[in-house]
Formats: C-alpha cells, structure tokens, sequence
C-alpha cells in the first residue's frame, strides 16, 4: 500500500525508496516496517479468533491486553509512515509531484473503502469483527492535505490531533445519529449516508479524526532517516516515555486523584466495575460523556487523549524495535515481513475466513490455521510475483492516476 510511480520511468518505487524530480534512488526496502505490520495483522487476527477472557478466572488473557485496540492503532501508524515515502520520504515532494501524490491518495482511498463496504456486505449481520478498511479509506482522505508538509509541523499536528480529534467525538457524539451496525454497508451509505460520514469519522470503532493523529505520526516517522541505527533507537525510546507517561497521567489524575471517583458521580448508573470493565474491555457500545474526566481514561478503543497517546507511543516503540532487529536478523522475521508487505490483501481474506463464523468452537486451532495460511501464502507470493494481489491492483490504479498528473504537466501548453 505504499507504492508509487516514478516521474521518469513509470515504474513502481518500493517502500524506503526516494524520488527527486526525474533521478529515482534505488534503496533497500525496510523490512523492518513491514514486520511492525506484520506483526499488527497478526495482533488484529488474535484479538478477532481468541478469547478476550480466561474462562476459569475472569481475567483478560494476554493477547488482549496486548493487542486490543492497540493493533489498530500500530496500523494506521504505519500507514502514515507508508504515506510518507511515497510523497518523498525525508523531502516532501512539491509541485506537480505532489499534486500527482494526493490524486493517487485519492483512488487508494476511494478503491479501499468500496472494498471494505463490499467485504461488510458479505459478513453476518452480527460481524464476527470489526472491520478497519472503510475507516481506512477515510484516514486517506484526511492525510492528503498534509503529503506536503515535513517532520516538525507533522509531529506538531499529531499533538494536537490527539487531543482535538477525541475532544470533538466527547462534544459531538450526544448530537450526532447512533451508528446502526459496528461495520458500515454499502446498503447503509445508498439508505443513510450522513449516519455512516458520523460513524467513520467520530462514533465509530475506528473515528478517523482521532485516527488522524496516527496517520500525521507516521507521516513525521516517516520523514526522519529510519535508515540510521541513531533514529531507530530513539524511536523506540522516545515511544515508550510517550506510553508510559500516558499511562502515568491517568494514574495520577484518575486512580490517584479523585478522577475515578467523578467518572462514577457524574454517570446515572455506572459503578466501580463499570469503570473498571471500560478501562480493560473497552466501552460497550460507546464512552460516556457524561464529564470530561472521561478523556483521561485509557482502555480499547475509548479513544481519549490518554489512550490515543499510550498506543502512539507503543506503535513507535515496537516500529523501532523491528528497525533495530531487522538490521541483522532480518532473514529470521521473512514469514512477518511478507505477511507485512501484503497486509490488505490478507487482512481482507482473513475477514472473508470469519464469515462463516466457524472459528468460535475452536478459536486457537483457527487462530493458527489463519495465521499459518497468511504466513506461507505471503512468503511464497513475495518471492515469486512481489506485491500482494489486491496490492497490485490499488498501486496500478492509482499509480495510474498519478501519471496523469505527471504526463500532463510534461506538455507544453
């Protein structure tokens, strides 16, 4: 997904590649970028298929601590950081190239969110999971104003829209029309578009205004030089202070300073295992708004400030940890890197596999199956043909749009 076309030659400039006007520089893809992805295909699978709960003990297992919420979060990070190497990499592309970016931006993002649709109208009315793709399409659209823009003012406006994007959901969702079903359908837009704009953008599992502080991230990871070991380990330093001082502001203000106790007075109903069960399994169905203390709770998918910030800075720790290990173990983590490089293509037929719904009786051995299946077919098809196949088919078309932005500005007029 994150391939463009050259200026001179038309051809496919990989992942880690840069192009400046029409000399192109052939670099080493990062693998260490595709196993991070990699590695968030399977988290996304695992919270999917497992349990999210021991049954003997009540306790939420491991996987879902690790994963819920926060494979999302590591996804749309490096889909910035995808972003940005094909608008430049480390010089943001101007001029026509980079009008010829953001009209390829466009297609991606237009062919993404029909597919997610088309994948939602083919899952169960009770989807077995919630699908990241329609929102997906939508992170795209809100990236393309900022493809121009370098590190600095990139990290700048992540800050604020981590704070802003889920400031406005706190604000507008009271006044907003209730999201009908978790997985937006194509039936949904034709009969009820305005609910289905308000669910991708603010009420739903993935809100792209509080996902865009993801994406601008990753767009300013991914104009630093994530080729020297310096850069790398930084960012997986800088990323777990962020993490950890997240978490350190709610403990403070919240367990620590009386915020707790203001969650439960100010909501009709709710309890201190109420509180307790949103902080680890997340809201059922959305985050109350009923004070503003709510946005300094962590917890899946409640997308405070808090949490949006912890699994920011998680996704740049485990980003940089794979650039570090990749830089000589490569070879060892090929199976997650292929899987990385052809995550659309997988992720879909993973969600395609759950539709029939057979994995809830035996959820380990169809967690294996899935990720084993992912695992042979995408090291097997990086080898021989390259991209993935729906990969293939996203990156012409849009590297199509782009050339027509490119061929036309080489006319005189």
């Amino acid at each position: 997904m994150a391939d463009v076309h050259s200026p001179s030659s038309g051809r496919p400039c990989r992942e880690g590649e840069e192009h400046s006007g029409t000399r192109v520089a052939r670099r080493r893809r990062l693998v260490g970028v595709d196993a991070a992805r990699g590695l968030a295909l399977i988290g996304m699978i695992s919270v999917h298929i497992l349990p999210s709960w021991d049954p003997e003990t009540f306790e939420s297992t491991l996987q879902w601590q690790l994963f819920a919420g926060q494979a999302a979060a590591l996804f749309a990070l490096l889909a910035g950081v995808g972003l940005s190497f094909t608008s430049g990499g480390r010089t943001p592309h101007r001029g026509r190239p980079a009008s010829a970016d953001r009209l390829g931006l466009l297609v991606r993002a237009v062919l993404i969110t029909v597919l997610g649709l088309l994948v939602n109208q083919a899952m169960p009315a009770d989807p077995p999971a919630y699908n990241i793709l329609v929102y997906y399409g939508m992170f795209f659209l809100l990236a393309i104003p900022f493809l121009h823009l370098g590190a600095r003012s990139l990290f700048v406006l992540a800050g604020g829209s981590a704070v802003l994007g889920p400031v406005l959901v706190h604000v507008l969702r009271p006044v907003l029309p209730a999201m009908e079903t978790y997985n937006p359908t194509l039936a949904g837009v034709a009969s009820d578009p305005g609910t289905v704009l308000a669910q991708v953008l603010l009420t739903g599992t993935y809100p792209a205004l509080p996902y865009l502080a993801y994406l601008l991230a990753g767009l300013a990871i991914g104009r630093l030089d994530l080729r020297s070991a310096r850069v790398q380990g930084r960012l997986l330093w800088a990323g777990l202070l962020l993490a950890v001082g997240a978490w350190l502001v709610y403990w403070a203000l919240v367990v620590q300073g009386g915020g707790w106790e203001q969650l439960i007075s100010a909501t009709p109903g709710m309890t201190d295992e109420g509180v307790t069960d949103i902080v680890v399994w997340g809201p059922n169905p959305e985050l109350p708004t009923t004070t503003w203390w709510w946005l300094l709770t962590p917890g899946p998918h409640t997308n405070t400030p808090v949490a949006v910030l912890q699994d920011l800075g998680g996704g740049a720790a485990v980003l940089g940890l794979f650039l570090l290990l990749t830089r000589r173990w490569s070879s060892w983590l090929l199976p997650l890197s292929a899987m990385g490089s052809m995550t659309l293509t997988l992720y879909t037929a993973h969600l395609l596999g759950l539709a029939p719904m057979l994995h809830y009786d035996l959820p380990v051995l169809w967690f294996v199956v899935h990720v084993l299946v992912a695992a042979v077919f995408a090291t097997v098809w990086n080898r021989t043909r390259g991209r993935g196949p729906l990969e293939q088919v996203v990156a012409r078309s849009a590297g199509g749009a782009r050339g027509l932005v490119l061929r036309r500005g080489g006319r005189r007029d």
